[in-house]
């Protein structure tokens, strides 16, 4: 960090900046006369841009390193591998986390869960306590759905993720998940990320709707900070001008944070389009991007379905996007997992 001092700051003023570094115990080195600047060397403790504006005498505060210290890449070799069991999400790998929205019945999440496991699929998706833009609209059946969830994943084999909403439903969902999800309304969920970097479950952390990049990482980072290392991101487009789809899926988001970060990045395609007819294209652009993988939402009755039926792909169309993906994973170093 570089902090840039005014030309006409005084004596005192100069003085009195330094002390309070040296209070904390920053590591710095003053450089110039005419108009001085501080270069500010440590990590610890993280003083933010706001503090140095603050102070009398500074001009302005540049940052030569990103302010997402532990999500941030440090050499091009660097890659973080997410160990869920005995499965590991790791760049050679394409993994795909698929079922339905939410949790239903037990009919319908066993039945959805023997398909998905027998093409394939290790990770189950299902929302048990859904947050809904209208009141109206179904919420999930919470502890029960969970139960169901965990109930066919362990009959088929298969990891669960699913949705904590917040920081009061941690306790319970631990019990029940393998991955625990952070939905795009609560990236910026303080509490909710200090909770679950509490963890020590897996964390999938969707991007906010209208979260920038830096925003996006920030966010992982407090995950991190809490001292979970295991954070799978997720780009789930985001809300811009255009209403031909439910979001825009920002593809470039995911080489952009390869080179930032070493976390994996997952794409959802399903909420990032709202149409079923983009699931298959969206998915080929994610691993061509170079994704780590795929959340998709699959139902045997989308027409059915209780919460997001237009943007759900029946068994068919998931064979075939499967299908698709495997004949193009192999270009790309990849296997489908």
């Amino acid at each position: 960090m570089i902090v840039v001092l005014k030309k006409n700051i005084t004596a005192p003023e100069k003085a009195q900046l330094v002390e309070k570094l040296k209070d904390v115990g920053c590591e710095f080195q003053v450089f110039g006369d005419g108009e001085p600047i501080i270069r500010i060397y440590s990590k610890q403790p993280l003083m933010s841009r706001d503090f140095f504006l603050s102070q009398p005498g500074v001009q302005d505060v540049l940052r030569i390193t990103p302010p997402y210290e532990l999500a941030r890449r440090n050499s091009a070799q660097q890659e973080s591998i997410i160990q869920v069991g005995d499965i590991a999400i790791e760049p050679k790998h394409f993994v795909m986390i698929a079922g339905p929205c939410a949790v239903e019945s037990e009919e319908q999440i066993h039945g959805i869960a023997q398909t998905l496991s027998r093409m394939g699929v290790r990770f189950l998706r299902g929302g048990a306590f859904k947050p809904r833009t209208s009141p109206y609209a179904f919420q999930g059946l919470e502890e029960e759905g969970l139960r169901l969830i965990r109930k066919a994943a362990d009959q088929f084999q298969m990891k669960v993720v699913t949705e904590a909403v917040s920081s009061a439903h941690i306790p319970l969902i631990v019990e029940y998940a393998d991955v625990l999800q952070i939905g795009t309304r609560n990236m910026q969920n303080f509490q909710l990320l200090k909770s679950a970097g509490k963890q020590k479950k897996p964390v999938l952390l969707k991007r906010g709707m209208n979260a920038t990049i830096d925003e996006f990482l920030l966010a992982a980072e407090y995950v991190l900070q809490a001292g979970n290392s295991q954070v799978i991101l997720c780009e789930r487009g985001i809300r811009t001008f255009e209403k031909a789809t439910r979001n825009t899926l920002d593809i470039s988001a995911v080489p952009l944070i390869k080179e930032l970060s070493h976390l994996p990045i997952f794409v959802d395609p399903s909420h990032a389009s709202g149409k079923r007819s983009l699931i298959l294209p969206l998915s080929r652009a994610a691993l061509a991007a170079g994704a780590d993988g795929l959340l998709i939402e699959v139902h045997h009755q989308a027409e059915f379905a209780k919460s997001d039926g237009p943007q759900s792909i029946n068994f068919q169309a998931f064979d075939a996007l499967l299908g698709s993906l495997k004949e193009l994973a192999p270009l790309l170093g990849k296997t489908i997992l």
